[in-house]
């Protein structure tokens, strides 16, 4: 077998072989040690570009390594197939959901499978099949049981137009990102799973996950943000005489006393006003016989509810006529304001006010002209160092604080505690920023909960015999809102307990529930459960988890707790889904702008006789920034493109080099030809001649290449296995014919082969190997190979280095002194003195004290 090696021809057949002998169907009755390699499913959008191959890439690369190792491997595929995209396609083109995400699931399989990817496909799964879904909807029912859900009215996001709640990310500058319309704070009943149960759990588990980065267990960290501090309560009072203010007498009487909880209680000398949510009860007693205070509740219902947009907005309030009593001195009064930077559903619904040292509060108080009071300084401050152009980190020891002066941050704070719960207005408590899970979406393509509403009842779940609770397909979408709310026959049912007229849920779940388990369906996949816990165990946890740090926080918190309930209600003994994660950068492209301002993708774009990049038609393009390869920038290649020019290996082996695996990656047409060029280097040396004799240079350079590689496959670092197979491919190319030289190649192919497995397999084949390169053993190494026989020492004259000697590894003492004091640059310093003591550390250094 010669002549150049046809990636195409042998990508398609070596892929038809692996299917034909089941390579990579995992057997849990093996008896093999076990390995499950996960990377985070796709959604089904339409096509895959090679960013998204970079990560199957990896995760491939360790699931076949991971076989040659010996082990049993779950390398499994799947679909994160529900979700907005969809209906958006529906609304837009005049398609189901269904059919659009089905073809499209049809498509990337296809690209997975072309670039040869060791999934096992016997267990693919898709979320939007009634198969997976009705298991889900039976899990959420065990949660309910278990008192682990339940409803309430919540805040949310709403468009006007669109009739649906929009995600805080699809809230742009206070419109809806589709209709544009201003977006409304609306009040709805959403099912809640009740994470915050959880919270102490998730927190103090991070610390057994060892294998994962430490900036996603901080992220993560922040997200639950356990804190200890005080909740107390101000007592409240009109200001001067109630009849001129009526409103203010009727906020009284709904609500005396305003409850607040803080972390900073050392900071209370610091308060200037107390504020409250708009839908505080004060502030819906103020504006219910206020006009100015109902317009104002009003417009703050009308602005977002992220954090993001809270902090970015204008502060802006409204005066309630209101006081509040500071609890440490009965004579000072704090004015109560209704303002639009202050939620229900964060805390209490209501803060004091320390503009001094939180940003907020310094440009509110700055708006209304309310005081400014430092109450911690830094060593270079004091207390009447004054507050600059914003508010200062409450960092140092108390000031202007009457008896917490001089005290640090940690003590004024014990000590406001302990006088608040000896006079009784409050008491320490942990709190969260955690807040418990909201799955209701009024969107028609999710998973339908499975809860029916009986006004006799209550809220009824669905009996299991009955599941799925499958999605009704005689929906439309030409009108605004949720298609389920329409559809009259599938929504009415009979109630279960009653057996009276019922209407089903009409929300379906947020689709980070369906990815919150899909890794325990994979391990196991009965018919008549979510899964079998036995069989399930035998693979978890998810040994390897591979996917963007963009969901460091939900999606992995979301699965944590997920994990966590199933093992509290006995459904499962595992704490931690995951116990490996790896968050793999992003590859990057160029992007481009014709004349006209659009995008062009890169097959749209050339260079003329002069360099310049121009279209087809021409026209100057306009060379943008390198940015993270999206569809909205066009600046996307596609993988079927690069693995019918290149082939399968070169895109898989550019897409593992040159840069490392948690950082991004730049496309380049000179890396993927650089990669096609090491495909044929191998196969040449497959088929050269091997000869005779030993070569031990070539003997030791293979031991440590397999030693190198296996150490860089297990740290997951992919671009350092890459360059050591380099340097070993150079190595080889170099050596003579020889026995050696035959037998590097053959370890050669075997390093390779979990990256480059088409090219490993017809390199196998050509050198007469036994069966299939994905069933060898992974090559082995022997440590005496490793050992340097010769070494470089530092050699220094009073401590500083003056020349650098080679000696045999273990050379004694007498013969290393020797060999320094024979270095022209020793004689030159000593310059014929004799050195009054020579310090020797074996194989590192030889100092000579003059």
């Amino acid at each position: 077998m010669s002549g150049r090696f046809d990636p195409n021809e042998a990508d398609r057949r070596w892929q038809a072989r692996w299917a034909e002998e089941h390579c990579f169907v995992a057997d849990t009755a093996s008896s093999k040690p076990k390995a499950y390699v996960l990377e985070m499913f796709p959604y089904p959008s339409g096509r895959l570009h090679v960013g998204h191959a970079r990560n199957y890439t990896m995760g491939d690369v360790l699931a076949r390594y991971r076989r040659m190792q010996g082990f049993e491997v779950l390398h499994p595929m799947g679909w994160d197939a529900f979700g907005m995209p969809a209906e958006n396609a529906a609304m837009e083109r005049g398609v189901h959901p269904e059919g659009w995400t089905r073809a499209n699931i049809e498509a990337m399989r296809e690209q997975l499978k072309r670039l040869g990817f060791a999934f096992d496909w016997s267990r693919e799964i898709a979320t939007c099949d009634p198969e997976y879904y009705g298991h889900e909807q039976a899990l959420f029912l065990d949660f309910y049981d278990a008192g682990l859900v339940y409803r309430k009215e919540s805040e949310v996001n709403w468009d006007p137009v669109d009739q649906t709640v929009l995600a805080n990310e699809q809230v742009i500058d206070g419109k809806g990102w589709r209709s544009g319309a201003p977006v409304e704070r609306r009040k709805l009943s959403q099912w809640f799973l009740k994470i915050t149960d959880f919270a102490d759990e998730l927190l103090d588990g991070l610390a057994e996950l060892d294998k994962w980065p430490e900036k996603v267990k901080l992220m993560q960290e922040n997200w639950i943000g356990r804190s200890d501090g005080l909740r107390f309560r101000f007592k409240a009072a009109a200001e001067g005489a109630s009849a001129n203010y009526p409103w203010a007498e009727a906020a009284l009487e709904r609500s005396p006393q305003i409850e607040v909880f803080t972390t900073r209680p050392d900071t209370i000398f610091g308060a200037s006003f107390v504020a409250v949510a708009a839908d505080h009860p004060l502030a819906q007693a103020v504006a219910a016989t206020n006009p100015d205070a109902a317009a104002f509740v009003a417009e703050c219902r009308a602005g977002g509810t992220s954090a993001a947009e809270i902090e970015t907005q204008e502060k802006r309030g409204f005066f309630t006529n209101v006081e509040a009593n500071h609890p440490l001195d009965p004579d000072w009064r704090l004015p109560v304001w209704i303002a639009n930077f202050v939620l229900m559903e964060y805390g209490t619904g209501a803060i004091f006010g320390v503009p001094a040292h939180d940003q907020r509060d310094f440009e509110f108080a700055t708006k209304y002209d309310l005081p400014i009071r430092r109450v911690v300084a830094r060593p270079d401050q004091d207390k009447d160092t004054p507050i600059g152009d914003e508010a200062e980190p409450g960092e140092g020891v108390i000031v202007n604080s009457r008896f917490l002066d001089g005290l640090s941050v940690e003590e004024a704070q014990d000590a406001v505690i302990r006088k608040a719960e000896e006079q009784g207005w409050g008491q320490r408590e942990i709190a969260y920023r955690l807040r418990d899970w909201g799955v209701s979406r009024q969107r028609y393509w999710g998973t339908p909960i499975p809860m029916i509403h009986c006004e006799r009842c209550g809220p009824v779940g669905v009996p299991r015999e009955q599941l799925p609770v499958v999605l009704p397909t005689d929906v439309t979408f030409d009108i605004p809102g949720n298609p389920l709310d329409r559809a009259e026959e599938w929504r009415r049912t009979a109630c279960p307990s009653c057996g009276g007229e019922a209407l089903r849920e009409t929300d379906t779940f947020d689709t980070f529930v369906d990815s919150s388990w899909y890794f325990i369906r994979f391990a196991s996949e009965p018919i008549d459960k979510p899964f079998d816990r036995a069989e399930a165990e035998q693979w978890l946890p998810v040994g390897q988890y591979i996917g963007g740090v963009e969901h460091a926080i939900l999606h992995l918190l979301y699965a944590r707790f997920w994990t966590r309930a199933l093992k509290r209600i006995g459904k499962l003994s595992v704490d931690e889904p995951f116990e490996g994660l790896f968050t793999q950068g992003m590859v990057t492209h160029e992007t481009y702008r014709g004349v006209d301002g659009r995008w062009l993708g890169p097959d749209e774009v050339r260079k003329d006789a002069t360099g310049k990049l121009i279209d087809a038609a021409g026209a100057p393009v306009e060379r943008g920034r390198v940015e993270k390869m999206s569809k909205s920038k066009r600046n996307v290649v596609d993988s079927d493109t690069i693995a019918d020019r290149y082939g399968a290996d070169a895109a898989r082996w550019f897409l593992l080099s040159d840069s490392p695996p948690e950082r991004d990656l730049e496309w380049s047409e000179g890396g993927i030809e650089g990669a096609a060029r090491f495909v044929q280097r191998v196969w040449r040396l497959a088929n050269a001649a091997a000869g005779e004799g030993e070569d031990a240079d070539l003997d030791r350079k293979r031991h440590r290449t397999i030693a190198g590689v296996t150490d860089s496959l297990e740290g997951l670092q992919f671009n350092k296995a890459v360059a050591q197979l380099y340097e070993f491919v150079s190595a080889i190319e170099k050596a003579k014919p020889s026995a050696s030289r035959g037998e590097a190649v053959r370890a050669l192919v075997k390093l390779v082969a979990p990256m480059v497995p088409h090219l490993a397999e017809e390199c196998w084949a050509a050198l007469g190997g036994a069966g299939l390169v994905v069933d060898a053993e992974w090559p082995t190494f022997d440590p005496a190979m490793l050992i340097e026989e010769q070494v470089t020492l530092a050699v220094q004259v009073n401590g500083k280095l003056r020349d650098t000697v080679t000696a045999p590894r273990g050379a004694d003492r007498a013969a290393l002194e020797a060999l320094a004091l024979s270095s022209d640059n020793v004689q030159r310093q000593l310059a014929g003195a004799s050195p009054r003591k020579i310090i020797v550390v074996p194989d590192r250094l030889v100092n000579i004290v003059a």
